[in-house]
């Protein structure tokens, strides 16, 4: 049964799950790619990160339909050395290729210790923390990244040539919380800065900068110009280097080589992906990876707080949060991603 928020619905896990695989389904992928998918974006949707959720079947939907993405993706895996893994998505949807890449360097990381899968022909593959999750699940810690559009310019330029790439960092807890770190290089998303220019209200100048590379305090002039990376020149390097393990070493498109999915929905973005796992029962016994891992998080914790409103926490604490309460109550969606699922469950995905 669902439960009407506002404009928000709560869905149970399992029949959300059941929803989405069954739309990507009518979207054209089999059904255990589908039920890939669905794993990463409902994660998401557990976490409590909505805009890269099951409502993320708006945007891979509309480009399965113009043959942006292919639905019926031959995804393949070269093994050039017994710790390495290539993979080609063969242009699929992201999450697909993915959780390809994902069981690859865990294949990888189990024989060797320490495993790494380069992917490329992708597409977005949704947050990283799902894959982080499901890594540390499974006893793996984990470096992942990809690269993406491009909307930052270069230190000092003034044009957009480098990616908003995200990079992730998991270390697993076996009896607690897993350590869970996803961040893309940008200071804000660019929906921050359109709330602000609907509010009418001024920015801080150290979000973006206008057309001509300025820092500006408009959220008019920023939408015009370049989102800012995290911490300046030092963000703009990890930005670079995030791009050059998921775009140049991978042989997929780079920097100004990715094809915008917004601008050209009908073409292949070749997106990159990397994923470093490193197997956590090769360095010690799981008792002595908990006492670690429980009282790293204590030291963390018995900081006292300058708000007593909010304890120090440590990356992944709130998602871990989110995903055991949605779990048990259900998951909040907005009513029109819930509808749009319905709609291509029960249609094809020509008539949708």
């Amino acid at each position: 049964m669902n439960n009407r928020t506002n404009n928000k619905v709560i869905v149970p896990q399992d029949e959300l799950t059941a929803l989405g695989v069954a739309a990507f389904q009518n979207l054209g992928l089999a059904p255990e790619n589908a039920a890939d998918v669905v794993n990463i974006l409902v994660l998401a949707d557990l976490f409590g990160l909505s805009t890269h959720g099951l409502s993320r079947i708006e945007s891979y939907g509309s480009r399965i339909q113009v043959g942006g993405i292919n639905a019926n993706a031959h995804i393949t895996t070269q093994k050039p050395a017994a710790g390495l893994r290539l993979v080609d998505g063969d242009n699929g949807i992201g999450p697909l290729v993915g959780m390809h890449a994902l069981r690859a360097a865990m294949e990888a990381a189990q024989d060797c210790g320490i495993g790494m899968a380069f992917a490329r022909q992708s597409n977005h593959f949704g947050p990283i923390s799902p894959y982080g999750l499901i890594a540390a699940e499974a006893g793996f810690a984990s470096i992942i990244g990809s690269n993406a559009t491009t909307t930052i310019a270069p230190w000092g330029g003034t044009d957009a040539r480098v990616g908003n790439s995200p990079i992730g960092f998991a270390i697993p807890n076996p009896t607690g919380n897993h350590f869970l770190l996803d961040m893309a290089m940008s200071v804000v998303a660019r929906a921050k800065i359109r709330n602000a220019l609907k509010a009418g209200s001024d920015i801080p100048d150290t979000w973006a900068t206008d057309a001509s590379g300025k820092p500006t305090h408009s959220p008019k002039e920023a939408l015009d110009g370049f989102l800012l990376p995290i911490g300046g020149h030092k963000g703009y390097g990890l930005a670079l280097m995030v791009d050059l393990f998921a775009g140049l070493l991978s042989n997929a498109a780079y920097l100004t080589h990715v094809k915008s999915w917004v601008d050209a929905p009908d073409e292949p973005q070749n997106l990159g992906h990397f994923f470093i796992l490193i197997d956590t029962r090769k360095l010690g016994s799981t008792q002595w990876l908990t006492e670690r891992m429980n009282d790293f998080a204590t030291i963390l914790h018995d900081s006292p707080p300058a708000d007593q409103t909010r304890p120090v926490i440590q990356p992944g604490e709130i998602e871990l949060n989110n995903l055991r309460r949605q779990k048990s109550e259900g998951i909040t969606i907005d009513a029109d991603v819930l509808g749009l699922l319905q709609q291509y469950a029960k249609n094809p995905s020509h008539s949708v």
